[in-house]
C-alpha cells in the first residue's frame, strides 16, 4: 500500500514542481525579459526624469497647487494621491457625502476664477483609482484664463499647449481624448514664464 502511495505521489509531486517552474518562475522570467526589451520606458513604470531626477510617472497624478498650474482630478487616495493607498471613495452617486464634496470642489474652482462655464465632471469627482494622471481637453481648457493671468501669459499661448499635449483615441476609436497633467505642467515650467505666488 505504501508503495502505492509513493507511486501515485511520484508524479504529481514532479507534476507540482514542473508546473511551479514553468509559471512561476520560467514565464514572469520571459515576460520581464520580454517587456525590458521591446518596452523598457513602460516597464519600469513611465518615470519621468529631468536632469537625472525622477520628477513623477506618466501614470500616477501629482498634486499641483497654485493659480499658475494646471490641477489634475481630486483624489480620493488617502492623504491625496498617495500611491499606496489607492482606492475610490465608494460613494454612492446618491450619496450627500459625494454631493457636498462636489459642491465643495466647485466653489473651490469658482473661488479661483473659473466663473461662467460649466465645470467638467474630472475636475470635481475622483477617479476610481484616486490616481488618474489625466484630464479631458475640457477640464484643461476651462483653466486656461486663471493660468494665463498667473503667469502673464496670453491666452492663446496656453491654449496652444493644450492643444498640442492633447492625446486623442488610438486609432480614432479606442479611448477618449486626455490630457497628461504633469506632462502639460511641464511644458508650462518650460516656457519660463513664473507662476504667481
Amino acid at each position: 500500500m505504501l508503495t502505492e502511495i509513493r507511486a501515485a505521489l511520484r508524479p504529481a509531486l514532479s507534476l507540482l514542481l514542473a508546473a511551479t517552474l514553468l509559471t512561476g518562475l520560467g514565464y514572469p522570467l520571459l515576460v520581464t525579459l520580454m517587456a525590458q526589451l521591446v518596452f523598457p520606458h513602460q516597464a519600469n513604470g513611465s518615470l519621468i526624469e529631468d536632469r537625472g531626477h525622477v520628477v513623477g510617472s506618466e501614470l500616477i497624478a501629482q498634486s499641483f497647487a497654485g493659480p499658475g498650474w494646471f490641477h489634475p482630478r481630486p483624489s480620493a487616495a488617502g492623504n491625496g494621491y498617495d500611491g499606496s493607498a489607492s482606492s475610490a471613495s465608494n460613494l454612492a452617486p446618491g450619496s450627500k457625502d459625494l454631493a457636498a464634496a462636489i459642491a465643495a470642489r466647485i466653489a473651490a474652482l469658482r473661488a479661483e476664477g473659473m466663473s461662467g462655464t460649466a465645470v467638467p465632471s474630472d475636475l470635481v469627482t475622483a477617479s476610481a483609482s484616486g490616481l488618474d494622471p489625466d484630464l479631458s481637453p475640457a477640464a484643461a481648457l476651462v483653466q486656461i484664463p486663471r493660468i494665463a493671468a498667473a503667469r502673464g501669459l496670453p491666452e492663446v499661448r496656453v491654449r496652444a499647449l493644450v492643444a498640442a499635449a492633447t492625446q486623442w483615441p488610438l486609432l480614432g476609436l479606442i479611448g477618449e481624448p486626455h490630457v497628461n497633467v504633469l506632462a502639460l505642467n511641464r511644458q508650462l515650467a518650460a516656457i519660463g514664464a513664473k507662476p504667481a505666488r
